[in-house]
């Protein structure tokens, strides 16, 4: 393992010790060990973290993967900069700088000064994104890659995003169009966010406290649903279409709708990385962030409004 005698032994970060709600049980720890790098790791220095609305469900003890610990670190989302390298990493180097989604997490999160990662969930970041932009990013863009691919997006379809506005939305937008081909994106919104919709390529921007899109004589390819409305959106389909939902999960969906959880795959991020170096996809961050580090429940507050355009990212981290 190459030393670097600059990581320190211990770290601020932001830790539950039992499930409940966010205001609750996280405390900020300012003496927490610093994370042991294993084979095929890295030590990341955290730079930047975005939180997703599984960040809550974690603490809450909605959602666990199997194996999880307590006490715990929440946070998927990273970008940061490579302090120390495992054995058998051949990837990466010390000052690497990297973004990824740790969806391995079962106890140490992103919400911390450093944080130990697998070498296969990070991708190098894109010399033309900011860290919190970067960090922005991966939970998102590896959902809405992955979702549109199982969907079966491909040139000269069209698509209907529910959620637009949305973290996972606002990239669908943006992916159907550029990387898929899209022929026709339309998405749903708020009033206030319909303009931003067209800005990131929506030809059709729909205002859903005005209109119910399943109502509407345009019917679509696929239906990409981010806010958990697949009973209306199997309505919107063309025969022979499909309907993606990505919130509704554990229970029986009208076909032809189907759940989709994303993994972490760096491959995904290395395949959209020529669209974020050129701009044509651009990540888009909630006007009230970045949060600073200290402020973490208040952006676990904001988040869980429902009414964050984009991404809630907090940095600096600490």
């Amino acid at each position: 393992m190459a030393a670097n005698s600059a990581v320190p032994a211990k770290m601020k970060a932001w830790v539950y010790r039992e499930h409940g709600d966010v205001a609750t049980v996280l405390r900020l720890d300012s003496e927490l060990e610093v994370p042991e790098v294993q084979e095929g790791q890295v030590l990341v220095k955290v730079l930047a973290a975005a939180l997703n609305p599984v960040d809550t469900m974690r603490v809450n003890g909605v959602f666990q993967l199997p194996g999880s610990a307590l006490p715990a670190v929440p946070g998927y989302d990273l970008a940061g900069i490579v302090v120390k390298v495992g054995r058998e990493v051949k990837d990466l180097k010390v000052g690497d700088e990297v973004y990824g989604f740790m969806w391995h997490a079962k106890k140490d999160g992103t919400l911390a000064e450093y944080a130990a990662v697998e070498v296969a969930f990070l991708a190098l970041k894109p010399k033309k994104l900011s860290f919190e932009e970067a960090a922005s990013l991966p939970v998102v863009i590896q959902t809405a890659y992955g979702g549109l691919e199982r969907a079966g997006l491909s040139r000269g379809k069209s698509v209907l995003v529910l959620g637009g506005a949305g973290g996972v939305g606002t990239i669908t937008i943006q992916l159907a169009k550029e990387v898929f081909g899209a022929s026709r994106v339309a998405a749903t919104s708020s009033t206030g966010k319909l303009d931003l919709l067209k800005s990131l390529g929506a030809d059709l921007a729909i205002d859903y406290t005005k209109v119910n899109f399943e109502d509407l004589p345009e019917k679509f390819d696929v239906v990409y649903d981010a806010v958990g409305q697949s009973a209306r959106a199997v309505k919107a389909v063309k025969p022979g279409g499909s309907v993606v939902t990505i919130v509704e999960h554990g229970k029986e969906l009208p076909p032809p709708a189907f759940s989709f959880v994303a993994t972490s795959d760096c491959s995904t991020l290395e395949k959209v990385k020529p669209f974020l170096e050129s701009g044509k996809v651009k990540p888009v961050i909630d006007p009230k962030s970045p949060f600073p580090f200290a402020q973490a429940i208040e952006a676990f507050s904001y988040l869980q409004t429902g009414r964050a355009t984009g991404k809630v990212v907090i940095h600096p981290v600490p």
